[in-house]
Formats: C-alpha cells, sequence, structure tokens
C-alpha cells in the first residue's frame, strides 16, 4: 500500500493516542442539487476503501445515521479495492474536475501534490475539536502546519498466525529473526504451509523487503535517507540480501507470486483465514479481512498476533515498528456537510463502532476501550512497545522514488533482479527529482 510521508511517536505518543469499480454514479461538490448550504436537496458521494470484512457495513450504517440527522441530505458511499481507489479512481477524478465529496486520503507525497493542486478543503477551522482529539496521529496529513485529512485508524504491521496451526507443529512465537527461520522449518516438517503472501499485488511483496531494511538500518540512517534521499548506506543492499536468503527457505505457499493478498478465499489472508498457512505479515486491519473471508464471515478464535522480531547483530532497532493509517479528506468545493460528515465519522461514538467491528485501532483515544478484538488490543499493545513507528517506506520516500523502489523488490522476490538493483533504481529514481 501507497502512503507517503515519515512519521516517527515515541511510545508515549501511542499511550495516549494510537494504542491507523468505475466512476458512474458520482456527483461530486455537493452532488445532484442545492448549493451544499442549506442542508436541502444535497448529495455526499463518500468512496473509501472498505470492500471485505465487517467495515462496510459499518460505513453503511454510518451513513444511514447522518442521512436521519440531516433531512434532505443523501450520503452515497462507495467501496473500493485500495489501489484501485489510490492509483486509478481518486487521482482520475481529481484529475477531471469531478471528485467525491469526502473520500479515502492518504499521507506524504500524495497529499502534498493534491494540496497543491487546490484539490483539498483545509480541515483545522471546521474540526479543530476532532483534530485535537486525534492527536499525533494527524500529522501526516497536515501540510505546513494546516490540516487535510484526519485518519481513523492507525496501526503497525505484524504477523497474523493460526495459533492452532502453531501448536499442531509444537512452535512457539519467535522473538528473534533466527527464531523465526526455524518456526518455518518446523511449521514446513509438520506438513504446514508456514507463511501467506499475496505477491500478486506486488505491494506485499515489498512489505517484506521493508521491514529487513527497517530492522538492518538504524534510525538515523533511515531518517537521513527520508530527507536526503540518500541510500548510500549498505544496510540497504543488506536488506535485500536478507530478503533473498529467506526466500531460499521456501516460507511462503505454492504459487506466492501469482496470489492475491485480500480478495477471496484464495487470497493470502484467505488461505490464512480457512486454515491453510499458518502466517502473514500484514498490516493493522487484517483481522477484519481474514474475519471476512471465514465460511462464518466471524473473525477466528485461532488467530493470533506478534511483532516482526528483530535481527540480531543489525543496526536497526529491534522494538522499530513499521506502520500506517487510513484518513478522509473533502474535496475543496464539497459542501459544508461533508466536513460535518467527518466529524460524525471521526466521533467517539462512530470511533468506538469501529473499534468494536473488529476493523481496527480508532485514533480517538476514549474510543480504544470499545476494541474487543484481543488481536487488535496486541496490535495496540505493540504499537506502544515500539520505540519509534516508521511510515511505510514507498509512502516516506514519496511516490516516484517509491514506486522504483517497490519495482525493484517485486523483481527481487520473482527472481528477477538483484538487492544492488533495488537501490539502484531508488538512486536513479531520486535524482529525477
Amino acid at each position: 500500500m501507497n502512503t507517503r510521508s515519515r512519521m516517527r511517536l515515541a511510545a508515549g505518543l501511542a499511550a495516549t493516542g494510537l494504542a491507523i469499480g468505475t466512476l458512474a454514479g458520482c456527483a461530486g461538490s455537493g452532488g445532484d442539487g442545492g448549493d451544499g448550504g442549506d442542508g436541502e436537496n444535497v448529495t455526499i458521494t463518500w468512496w473509501h476503501n472498505a470492500t471485505s470484512g465487517p467495515l462496510p457495513a459499518v460505513w453503511e450504517e454510518v451513513a444511514a445515521e447522518f442521512e436521519a440527522e440531516h433531512p434532505g441530505v443523501t450520503v452515497e458511499q462507495t467501496g473500493y479495492q485500495n489501489e484501485e481507489l489510490q492509483r486509478t479512481l481518486i487521482p482520475n477524478a481529481l484529475a477531471a474536475g469531478d471528485p467525491p465529496d469526502l473520500f479515502q486520503v492518504w499521507p506524504g507525497g500524495e497529499l502534498r501534490d493534491q494540496v497543491e493542486n487546490g484539490y483539498l478543503k483545509p480541515l483545522d477551522e471546521d474540526l479543530a475539536d476532532t483534530i485535537s482529539a486525534v492527536g499525533a496521529t494527524v500529522n501526516p496529513w497536515q501540510v505546513d502546519g494546516e490540516t487535510y485529512g484526519v485518519p481513523f485508524t492507525f496501526g503497525i504491521e505484524g504477523f497474523w498466525y493460526n495459533t492452532e496451526l502453531f501448536d499442531q507443529a509444537g512452535v512457539e512465537v519467535p522473538t528473534t529473526f533466527d527464531e523465526l527461520v526455524e518456526v518455518v522449518g518446523d511449521l514446513r516438517d509438520a506438513g504446514i504451509t508456514p507463511i501467506a503472501v499475496g505477491a500478486g499485488d506486488k505491494w506485499p511483496a515489498a512489505h517484506w523487503w521493508y521491514q529487513f531494511a527497517l530492522k538492518s538500518c538504524s534510525p538515523e540512517t533511515l531518517q537521513q535517507a527520508e530527507a536526503e534521499y540518500d541510500f548510500s548506506d549498505p544496510c540497504f543492499v543488506e536488506a535485500g540480501e536478507q530478503l533473498q536468503e529467506f526466500l531460499g527457505v521456501e516460507p511462503f505457499q505454492e504459487g506466492f507470486l501469482g496470489t492475491p493478498a485480500q480478495t477471496g478465499a484464495g487470497s493470502s489472508a484467505g488461505l490464512v483465514a480457512n486454515g491453510q498457512a499458518a502466517m502473514e505479515l500484514m498490516g493493522h486491519w487484517n483481522a477484519g479481512v481474514i474475519g471476512g473471508l471465514t465460511p462464518d464471515q466471524q473473525i477466528p478464535e485461532f488467530l493470533g498476533w506478534f511483532p516482526f522480531p528483530g535481527i540480531e547483530g543489525a543496526d536497526g532497532d529491534p522494538t522499530g515498528a513499521l506502520g500506517g493509517g487510513d484518513g478522509f479528506g473533502c474535496s475543496a468545493e464539497a459542501p459544508p456537510e461533508c466536513t460535518e460528515l467527518l466529524e460524525y465519522i471521526m466521533s467517539p461514538e462512530v470511533q468506538a463502532k469501529f473499534a468494536a467491528s473488529g476493523s481496527g485501532i480508532p485514533t480517538v483515544a476514549e474510543a480504544q476501550e470499545s476494541l474487543e478484538d484481543p488481536n487488535l488490543k496486541m496490535v495496540a499493545e505493540g504499537l506502544a512497545a515500539a520505540s519509534f513507528v516508521q511510515l511505510w517506506f514507498d509512502t516516506a520516500f514519496g511516490t516516484t522514488v517509491g514506486n522504483a523502489m517497490n519495482e525493484g523488490i517485486v523483481n527481487l522476490f520473482g527472481g528477477n533482479g538483484t538487492p544492488e538493483d533495488v537501490v539502484t533504481k531508488m538512486e536513479d529514481a531520486a535524482a529525477t527529482l
């Protein structure tokens, strides 16, 4: 997933606030009728990335509740697959001058580009209390001190695993990378596919390199890389070498290069959901996705979570974590009802509903007590225990460098590139900026 910018959060901040189709029917900027100012005959179009699990039903309920409280206002909410929404639908709609009113906004470079082009509405004046409620998590959605998006969830990446399969193989949760390699071997010996990965969607493959870079490069090196596009430290090549070596132990399912990540029973999330693989490295949202792919549409009781373990002897902080969040913003010409809807989405009541659904970790602190899924609680605890949180690397380095980096990683993942190629692509892309 492609989010852009850098965010470093102390564990103390986590404790206080963090614990993350088609264009047919689009009616942007007030929709079918009305001027968006009198609450009559106003249509609010809302695009989001909830397509599976419990979250689509939550957003549908939120839209209905808002309509009930705002006579004359219609909310047309539509969920799209994340990559399609981010890379095609929203950019095309913005460029065409016909965007939805409320839509998913990713931080970093995309946000900066949208602000520079005048696509987004500043939110500080209308949503001051809401912005204050989410605390430091809002920082990546700000440009030059102004807020253009509000995150409704924020969390970190880790392993979602089947506790029953671990017990069957007689393995325990690894606390070091060497132990993870041993667990992979023991699971394989027990006839269990150790790890599912949706490399067919590319970004899940890239995230493996991200984790090796996070655990191999010092925080100072990563900070310098983001600020100066300096990838000269040997740790970046070492990350590719570690990935290459890990691929050699055959940790993934057969045909992993063509497996999708989160859609259908045959996806990597589906393999975990239905007991066909023991683990998946994925973001904090994955419990809800896995639950939506089980026969009874429920988060399975066997599901557990643990962070990516540190690499002994490497320069990276073993407690560092990789993460990000999802947020919403309003198009520049959206009617006032758009910010009112966003305010309602970010209310403690809706945030508590979001938390209770198991879809993710809410950013409003008082809603975190509504987390019912023990796995999300573990993610929140892992976030609090992290020395810092590094935003997804393609986000941190921006679209130009991020896309080149991901291309190099996917080539390496498929056996068509080298660790050095990844860094070369990053450096060549940075030279064009």
